[in-house]
C-alpha cells in the first residue's frame, strides 16, 4: 500500500519540552518580577497613564550572543541615564520572516551553516534572554513561530507580530493569550487596517491548539489581550509623518482603539536605508514637541557597528555587524536617544 502521509518529510527528531528548557535555564525570581513590572509600565504608557516614551532599540537580528550581550551592557547604562523620560526596551529578535528564502534566525540555525540545530538555538536564545534581563533591560521580540513562545515568553516584556503575519488568524489568536503587550505592524503595502483588525481580534477570547509546557498537544483558551497596539513601519511610502498620524488617529477613534501608536523608524519608514532612520526619529520628535500625544514609542534597528554583512561559508562574521538588515552604529544610537531625551525633557 503506497504511503499517503509525510511524503515530503525527509527526517524527524524529537525536541525537548519547554518545561525542560525552563528547568535547565530557570528565570530567577527577581528577573521574573522585573519582567512583570516592565509589562505593567509598557501597558501604562500605551494607555496614556504614564508620560514616559517607549524606545525599542537593538539589532535587526541576533546572531552572535557575545556581541549582543556587549550591546545590552551599553544599552543598560544608557537606559539609566535617560530613564526619567524614556523606557528603553532591547530589541532581541531570534526569528526572521523571509520573503523567499534565507537565514531564518538564531533559534533555527545558530551555527549559520544550514545545520538547523534548533534545540541548541533555543538553549542559546533563552540563556541570552536571561543574561540581558539580569542587566535590568526589558526585552522585546517578534513572535513568529507559534510554538516558540512557550520556550522564551516568560522573559519577554513586549512582543511584535510582524507585517507578514499581522493578518494571520493563528497569530492573532496567539496574541490574545500572550502575557505581554503586543504590537501589530501594518502590512508591507502600508495598509494599517489589518493591524486594527488584529487588535480587535486579539482583544477577544479564543480557543486554539498548541503545545503545553510539558510538550503535549493541548487546547488553549484565552482571556484576550487588551494591550494590542499599532506599529507603523511604512509601506509603499513612509507613514510616520504628521498627516499620516492624523489620519490614523481619526481611524483609531472611529474603531474604538485607545492604545498609543509606535513608529518603527526602520524598514519602509527608512526605505531600508539605515542612515535614514534618524530622519524618521527627528520628524517624530518634532511632532512630540508640537504636542502630539498619540505616538508613545519608536523603534530603531541598531548594533555595535553600522551597516550589514553577508554570511560567507567558512568565514566567521565580523562581531557587532548585522547579517540581516543594515543597522545604525552605537555612537549614532546614543546621539539619537539623547536627542529624544532632550525633546521629552522640554515637553515635560
Amino acid at each position: 500500500m503506497p504511503s499517503s502521509n509525510n511524503i515530503n518529510i525527509s527526517s524527524r527528531s524529537p525536541l525537548a519540552a519547554p518545561k525542560w528548557f525552563r528547568e535547565q535555564l530557570p528565570i530567577p525570581p527577581e528577573v521574573a518580577s522585573a519582567v512583570v513590572d516592565a509589562r505593567k509600565e509598557i501597558s501604562a504608557i500605551l494607555t496614556h497613564k504614564s508620560p514616559k516614551f517607549i524606545m525599542i532599540v537593538g539589532p535587526c537580528s541576533i546572531h552572535d550572543p557575545k556581541s549582543a550581550l556587549e550591546y545590552a551592557t551599553k544599552l543598560a547604562e544608557l537606559r539609566r541615564e535617560v530613564g526619567e523620560h524614556i523606557l528603553i526596551i532591547m530589541r532581541v529578535y531570534f526569528e526572521k520572516p523571509r520573503t523567499t528564502i534565507g537565514w531564518k534566525g538564531l533559534i533555527y540555525d545558530p551555527d549559520l551553516n544550514g545545520s538547523y540545530n534548533i534545540e541548541r538555538g533555543i538553549f542559546i536564545a533563552r540563556k541570552l534572554l536571561l543574561q540581558i534581563a539580569a542587566l535590568g533591560l526589558p526585552i522585546g521580540t517578534e513572535m513568529l513561530d507559534l510554538i516558540i513562545p512557550q520556550y522564551i515568553a516568560d522573559v519577554v516584556s513586549w512582543a511584535a507580530i510582524g507585517a507578514r503575519t499581522t493578518e494571520s488568524q493563528t497569530h492573532r489568536q496567539l496574541a490574545s493569550g500572550l502575557s505581554m503587550p503586543v504590537g501589530f505592524k501594518n502590512a508591507t503595502d502600508g495598509n494599517y487596517h489589518v493591524a486594527l483588525d488584529a487588535i480587535h481580534t486579539a482583544r477577544s477570547r479564543h480557543s486554539f491548539i498548541g503545545v503545553t509546557e510539558d510538550g503535549q498537544i493541548g487546547v488553549f483558551r484565552t482571556r484576550g489581550n487588551q494591550y494590542g497596539h499599532v506599529v507603523l513601519r511604512g509601506g509603499t511610502e513612509p507613514n510616520y509623518q504628521a498627516a499620516k498620524i492624523a489620519a490614523l488617529k481619526d481611524t483609531l477613534s472611529k474603531t474604538g482603539i485607545d492604545t498609543g501608536v509606535i513608529v518603527d523608524c526602520s524598514h519602509a519608514n527608512s526605505a531600508k536605508d539605515h542612515q535614514l532612520q534618524q530622519v524618521a526619529l527627528k520628524d517624530v520628535a518634532a511632532q512630540l514637541t508640537a504636542g502630539e500625544k498619540a505616538i508613545v514609542g519608536m523603534m530603531l534597528e541598531s548594533n555595535l557597528k553600522p551597516g550589514q554583512q553577508k554570511i560567507c561559508p567558512g568565514k566567521k562574521p565580523e562581531a557587532g555587524v548585522s547579517i540581516t538588515d543594515a543597522c545604525i552604529g552605537w555612537e549614532e544610537t546614543e546621539q539619537l536617544i539623547r536627542h529624544l531625551y532632550a525633546v521629552l525633557s522640554r515637553r515635560s
